[in-house]
């Protein structure tokens, strides 16, 4: 959410990332909703004093005036009971669409309506060249017997999965791994529920707009949440951070779901894309100043990079465009790891910044040095999600007779060379 005065003062500004985000939003409505709600404001202040200064005036006049004075109050009460209700559904109407304007890009996105206007900014390592022909992850797991990937849909549908032996070892290990490795970054463990009730949706930014992404319990008011980054987001709403509480680093464990609504036909083979997963999500909440952001989003990206590179996974680092970024983002980078079956890259990972979008609407604010309060930054990546992790990493360390070679960073903790 963007402030009605930056809107009011930067309205060209706007009316472009509106273009650049492809969002369906009357910036003109817009701020004729808001001159009209301040309008009716005034005149219902102005007809409150009014009726007071009639009431006052009331005790010390005569019969005959108080009944014609009555009537006057009774008038305008009546007049104050409708700007009132005007003034209520306009305002209903300008908060919902506040929710819909987007967050103004960073100058350095590449511009463009959807995914393919992204831009590769630099690759890191080489795809693994084999002496024999690849398998995919499904043919490796079924080679092991590491997964129940066709029975489990008997019991939970399609897009599920059901892990076995090593290889649902291994899923808990690399999170455990990961955990430790963000402990050592400075980040504050969290685990963190899937179930958030729909305002810490609409705090994110996740709502309105992608209720159909995610799963309704509408007996309890409560979805399934798809990131961990919404419980975080709100798990200080309402609350003003000294300085010296800033940053604040967590790194959010949680059970995650999607229903994966107008993705059918996509990825329905294997762990790429399933309803249920687990992820690992870096937060930082940090002070409104545009050089902090930029240097945690660096932060934030370096980490889920270490990640792959000790991973021993090869991957490219993208520039999300304009279109594809999403609402809130200022700025976002996506990540893609090397899936040999494929051969292709595909995203593994996301590094968002947000400024003070997401704070304004989860009021989350800060107390400067002048104390003065202002509203916080807000910044999220992955750091792990699985199982889509598990694809690039058991395709690319696969071997000949159907065994996974474990990078070193694994190895001692999963006790072996191999999976």
């Amino acid at each position: 959410m963007l402030s009605l005065n930056f809107i009011r003062d930067n309205r060209e500004a706007v009316e472009k990332a509106v273009a650049a985000k492809n969002v369906n939003l009357d910036v003109e409505l817009l701020i004729q909703l808001d001159l009209s709600v301040r309008g009716a404001k005034t005149a219902i202040e102005k007809l409150r004093q009014e009726r007071k200064r009639l009431s006052d005036s009331f005790r010390s006049a005569s019969p005959s005036e108080q009944a014609s004075l009555r009537e006057r109050v009774r008038l305008i009460a009546e007049q104050i009971q409708l700007e009132e209700s005007r003034a209520s559904d306009e305002a209903s109407q300008l908060e919902a669409l506040l929710l819909r304007v987007p967050n103004i890009p960073w100058e350095g996105a590449p511009i463009g309506p959807d995914e393919s206007f992204n831009t590769v900014v630099r690759t890191e390592g080489t795809p693994p060249e084999f002496g024999f022909e690849p398998r995919d992850h499904v043919q490796l797991i079924e080679m092991n017997d590491w997964a129940d990937l066709a029975r489990i849909t008997q019991v939970a549908g399609s897009r599920t999965y059901c892990l076995k032996g090593r290889l649902a070892l291994l899923e808990q290990a690399l999170m455990f791994w990961a955990e430790r490795k963000l402990a050592a970054e400075g980040f504050t463990l969290m685990t963190v529920p899937a179930l958030a009730r729909p305002q810490a949706f609409v705090a994110t930014g996740h709502f309105p707009g992608h209720e159909e992404e995610a799963y309704e319990i509408p007996k309890d008011d409560l979805y399934l949440a798809g990131t961990g980054e919404i419980a975080l987001t709100s798990l200080h709403s309402g609350e003003i951070f000294e300085p010296d509480q800033l940053p604040i680093l967590y790194a959010g464990y949680s059970p995650c779901f999607r229903r994966e609504a107008g993705s059918a036909g996509r990825d329905v083979r294997g762990l790429l894309r399933v309803h249920q997963f687990y992820k690992l999500e870096q937060y930082i909440i940090c002070e409104d100043d545009d050089e902090q952001s930029a240097h945690w989003h660096a932060r934030l990206l370096a980490n889920a990079e270490m990640l792959l590179r000790e991973l021993e996974i090869p991957y490219q680092v993208i520039e999300t465009s304009t279109g594809d970024m999403g609402l809130g983002k200022f700025r976002m980078n996506d990540i893609e790891s090397w899936v040999p079956s494929l051969g292709k890259y595909r995203e593994t990972h996301s590094c968002s910044t947000l400024h003070d979008w997401q704070a304004r609407r989860a009021n989350l604010r800060w107390r400067d040095k002048e104390r003065k309060v202002r509203f916080v930054h807000t910044l999220n990546n992955t750091a792990l999600a699985s199982p889509r992790i598990l694809v690039p990493l058991l395709e690319n360390h696969q071997q000949e007779d159907g065994r996974v070679r474990l990078p070193k960073a694994l190895q001692a903790l999963m006790e072996g060379e191999y999976l």
